[in-house]
């Protein structure tokens, strides 16, 4: 069974950064592609940023030029590094996994809560 356990949320100002990091276990890391996903209250989850084995990478419009997502595959993490955060990025942010040739992510961490503030 696939596990995701993700850290680095916290509480920041407008303008700084955060890193989000999701260890997975369970499974062979390489046939996932791994995605961050978030919900802020009262709206639907969101997609933010995909990345695949070989690093390609997918962002939402919202994040673009502002967040990268990477993979270390050495080490089983993904991470979803968020520059130049502002309050609308405050929301819950999943980690989640899919494999290879499967449109539907299948796998969700905990969530990690990020809030900022203006």
């Amino acid at each position: 069974q696939v596990q995701l356990v993700e850290s680095g949320g916290g509480l920041v100002q407008a303008g700084d950064s955060l890193r989000l990091s999701c260890v997975f276990s369970g499974r062979t890391f390489a046939r996932y592609v791994m995605g961050w996903f978030r919900q802020a209250p009262g709206k639907e989850r969101e997609f933010v940023a995909a990345v695949t084995w070989g690093g390609n990478t997918n962002l939402a419009d919202s994040v673009k030029g502002r967040f990268t997502i990477s993979r270390d595959n050495a080490k089983n993490t993904v991470y979803l590094q968020m520059n130049s955060l502002k309050p609308e990025d405050t929301a819950v942010y999943y980690c989640a996994g899919r494999e290879s040739l499967v449109d539907r992510y299948d796998y969700w961490g905990q969530g990690t809560q990020v809030t900022v503030s203006s």
